[in-house]
């Protein structure tokens, strides 16, 4: 795994950055911003590092706009959309001045180019660099996953080459050409099922290898359980973050993520809509071939919190929801995904009976397969009697 910066580091020279603006990039060392970009697959050293800084500065905006292209309308996320003023990441804006650049992304908030300067620019630049730094260590961590680990092999066969891929006309932060995830092996196989299938194992979530997303159920303030708990949530939380050489964990990279969308969405301490999904990256999971975390937002606390409510519609929702996601990340995230691993969602503290949870996940799996049949899906459960159940669902359609 490539060294990541420090955050206070990235703040600094992203601060340094906004003033003298990209093309600023050649005229000194910009050594925490190449450190991420080449952790991030972005860049190998001198000859490339401007052109890999700016790749890194796209891919961390549209982090920011969920994974969307950045427009310079309502439709984006006003952070998103004021860092890419900020930086001059929009079409035909790369060498606009410093203080029209400023002014520019203070109209975003409505606000004054002095107040900007003071409020929100501090919020742009701290969570543009959090971005910056989820990019650089999907990109850290998907390496570690590469040849001679030993593992079974990946699951996207990649040419040496890849087609371009359609830009939105005004989208910001969009590379020109599709990447291959770092760590990714050309012509390597995937031992999953065909396209179009649904496998159902006996096996915790935690353990499974070479599947591009997992699937983790969260109560609706995404706030994910305790690493000590027995939970889908905590198990994946536990099996993601990154530790030392004395198991410590040093980065609690799936609950840290999701607190960065949290207060970029400004819903920290607030509920989302039941059924949302947010992506994170999969922090140590990479080595075991997995490239993405979709967090499903399906239990909404009752009482004081002690158990949770389910609904088979919010759970199918969110089933789609994934599906949804899935296809965008792989299109403007540059990661060619193939497959998706469910648990079963719903049941214990969720309040659905296993049969029920197996009917709703099933019958959104086979809708979204029907709309979309190139995923092959695994669906997962660490209990036979749920497994079995999961079969009998599945040939009662």
């Amino acid at each position: 795994m490539h060294p990541l910066p420090s955050h206070e580091s990235l703040v600094d020279e992203l601060r340094k950055l906004r003033h003298r603006g990209l093309p600023g990039l050649r005229q000194r060392s910009w050594d925490s911003l190449r450190m991420a970009a080449v952790a991030a697959g972005l860049c190998t050293g001198e000859q490339d590092e401007q052109t890999g800084i700016e790749a890194l500065l796209g891919a961390a905006v549209r982090w920011l706009n969920g994974g969307h292209p950045v427009r310079d309308d309502d439709s984006c996320d006003p952070l998103a959309r004021a860092a890419a003023h900020t930086f001059g990441l929009f079409p035909a804006r790369r060498g606009v001045p410093g203080t029209d650049r400023r002014k520019a992304a203070a109209d975003v908030y409505g606000v004054t180019t002095e107040r900007f300067r003071k409020s929100q620019e501090v919020d742009v630049v701290a969570e543009l660099a959090a971005a910056v730094l989820v990019v650089a260590r999907e990109g850290s961590a998907g390496a570690a996953a590469g040849p001679g680990t030993g593992g079974p092999q990946e699951l996207v066969t990649l040419a040496p080459t890849t087609p371009p891929v359609h830009v939105p006309p005004g989208a910001a932060g969009f590379p020109p050409q599709r990447r291959p995830y770092p760590g990714a092996r050309p012509g390597a196989a995937a031992p999953v099922a065909p396209a179009g299938r649904i496998t159902v194992r006996v096996c915790p979530i935690e353990l499974v290898r070479d599947v591009d997303i997992l699937v983790s159920s969260e109560n609706t303030y995404l706030e994910m359980s305790k690493t000590f708990r027995s939970t889908v949530s905590g198990a994946l939380r536990r099996a993601a973050a990154l530790r030392d050489a004395s198991g410590e964990i040093v980065d609690d990279v799936l609950a840290h993520e999701l607190g960065v969308w949290l207060r970029t969405h400004g819903r920290a301490g607030a509920p989302v809509r039941p059924g949302t999904v947010v992506a994170t990256s999969s922090g140590a999971l990479a080595a075991q071939g997995v490239r993405r975390i979709h967090h499903a937002a399906i239990a909404a606390p009752v009482g004081d919190g002690d158990r949770y409510h389910v609904t088979p519609a919010v759970l199918a929702e969110a089933v789609r929801t994934s599906f949804e996601l899935a296809r965008r990340e792989s299109e403007f995230l540059s990661l060619p995904m193939s497959s998706i691993c469910f648990p079963l969602m719903g049941t214990g503290r969720g309040g659905l009976s296993v049969e029920t949870a197996a009917r709703a996940l099933l019958g959104a799996i086979r809708e979204s397969l029907r709309q979309d049949p190139s995923w092959s899906v695994l669906v997962v459960t660490p209990e036979e009697s749920h497994a079995r159940t999961l079969m009998a669902a599945s040939s009662a359609r």
